[in-house]
């Protein structure tokens, strides 16, 4: 059964009653009105686009199942309201229906009737990531939430301000993995959109019958099933910015509609002839390569143009020098604070294994990793055993790397990076990956006095892999 819901005005306050609903969606903050009860009775535009909830499915449900905020279970600022009737503010946290978890400062103040009793709360959700981000500006080697010192970042990292402050659509491209999603809303953060909603569509997560519908909205009767409007994300992303993921997995009847709202920059809802006009700021971002998609008749090559004016290219992680220690040494400090793990670092072995791996899933992999050996390490330091084992099945994906760890950074790494550095072997910048892991084979005999079992088990490999080795090393043990 679906429920109607009454769509409220303000009366008496000026010549003719306002629209409620259109007041608060203005308004460039998440808010929630609620009954004493704490049960949701209406929720603005921002909010919904900051949460993924609609009013349909978040009426008459209590706020603390809608906003899942740790200041709900722990002190629920309307139960700490105190008698006098103030508003009440606290800085907390929210899962949405992506189940990312928001940095948010949550306001609440009493509905009063005309005889000054209570009747209600309204509450504002403020979404503090631009603030989060502007903190971490002070972080070496940053812009935003985006760490890097290679040459290929620092160039992006000059580039990313002058496209943060203008409107121009952009495309962002690289290899899974590469951190477009993080790049597309650090621009959004830093530019003059930043108080509105960044509303992200995954292209290739969206069933294409249920797409239009998602990304432009729908009327009431536009098809069997749809019983209420949906404004579409489009319009939910008003004065903020639309990020489209995986842009090149749109259908080809979509890429039309889109084309056409950027000529015009208005949206035509599923079933409606009336257009509504969409303030939005488009970045657009993908994998693939879109000038062959073109050849093949896939993707539109006018649409290609639209979304090209500014273009960023995102380096996979083997192509930038230095960035594997810096990010490795980032995501171990975080991991350890989370955990509350009492990790100095890595030992040189392992070391050298994550120094070497080529990381396939670029920074996502890198970080993964880094969590999952932090999960699981039981000593002061993360030893070989402590890294996904996959790591040593695929030897092809090893590169070469520096004698020294530290080199290709120009300052020292994040600290503390424990004991990481690497033993002064007489080594020099054309010994390969080879004579490094035959050096590494030699030494770990030697710890295990000849050992083959005892060596395969401090390398972290199995006995049949160090066999191997040995073999193709013409290593005498």
């Amino acid at each position: 059964m679906m429920i109607t819901l009454p769509h409220p005005h303000i009366n008496a306050l000026l010549r003719k009653p306002l629209d409620f609903i259109h007041m608060i969606d203005e308004i460039p903050v998440g808010i929630l009105v609620l009954d004493c009860d704490r049960r949701v009775v209406h929720l603005n535009r921002f909010f919904e686009a900051l949460s993924g909830v609609s009013l349909e499915r978040a009426y008459g449900i209590e706020c603390h199942n809608i906003l899942r905020s740790a200041a709900c279970v722990t002190n629920c600022p309307i139960l700490t309201m105190n008698k006098e009737k103030r508003s009440i503010s606290c800085e907390s946290d929210m899962i949405n229906m992506d189940r990312q978890k928001l940095s948010i400062r949550m306001t609440l103040s009493p509905l009063l009737d005309i005889d000054g009793n209570t009747t209600g709360f309204i509450e504002t959700i403020e979404d503090l990531r631009a603030e989060t981000l502007d903190r971490k500006k002070s972080v070496a080697f940053s812009f935003a939430n985006i760490i890097g010192r290679s040459p290929k970042m620092e160039k992006i990292f000059q580039t990313l301000p002058i496209f943060a402050q203008s409107d121009t659509s952009i495309l962002i491209t690289g290899e899974t993995g590469t951190g477009k999603d993080l790049v597309a809303e650090a621009i959004h953060q830093t530019s003059g959109r930043a108080s509105g909603p960044f509303v992200k569509i995954n292209c290739g997560a969206l069933p294409e019958t249920l797409m239009e519908s998602e990304i432009f909205g729908h009327q009431k009767g536009a098809f069997t099933g749809a019983m209420e409007n949906k404004p579409g994300r489009f319009k939910l992303a008003h004065n903020g910015t639309i990020f489209l993921t995986e842009i090149g997995d749109l259908p080809l009847s979509l890429q039309v509609k889109l084309l056409t709202f950027l000529d015009d920059k208005i949206i035509f809802p599923l079933g409606s002839t009336k257009g509504f006009n969409v303030n939005v700021r488009i970045i657009a971002a993908t994998h693939r390569n879109l000038e062959q998609m073109v050849k093949e008749g896939q993707f539109r090559k006018d649409l290609l143009f639209r979304l090209n004016v500014a273009r960023i290219h995102l380096p996979p992680l083997r192509e930038r020098e230095g960035d594997i220690r810096l990010l490795l040494d980032f995501f171990f400090n975080n991991y350890t604070q989370q955990l509350d793990k009492k990790i100095k670092g890595f030992s040189q072995t392992a070391l050298m294994k994550l120094m070497s791996y080529g990381y396939e899933g670029n920074i996502r992999e890198l970080k993964n990793i880094v969590e999952y050996a932090v999960n699981v390490a039981n000593n002061t330091t993360i030893e070989p055993d402590n890294l996904p084992s996959y790591l040593f099945d695929q030897e092809g994906q090893l590169r070469p790397i520096p004698s020294d760890p530290l080199s290709g950074l120009k300052n020292p790494p994040l600290s503390p990076p424990g004991p990481i550095p690497v033993e002064n072997h007489s080594r020099n910048e054309s010994e390969t990956w080879s004579s490094i892991q035959r050096e590494m084979i030699m030494d770990a005999l030697k710890q295990a006095n000849g050992k083959k079992s005892d060596a395969a088990k401090i390398l972290g490999w199995g006995r049949s892999t160090l066999w191997r080795k040995i073999k193709q090393y013409k290593i005498d043990p």
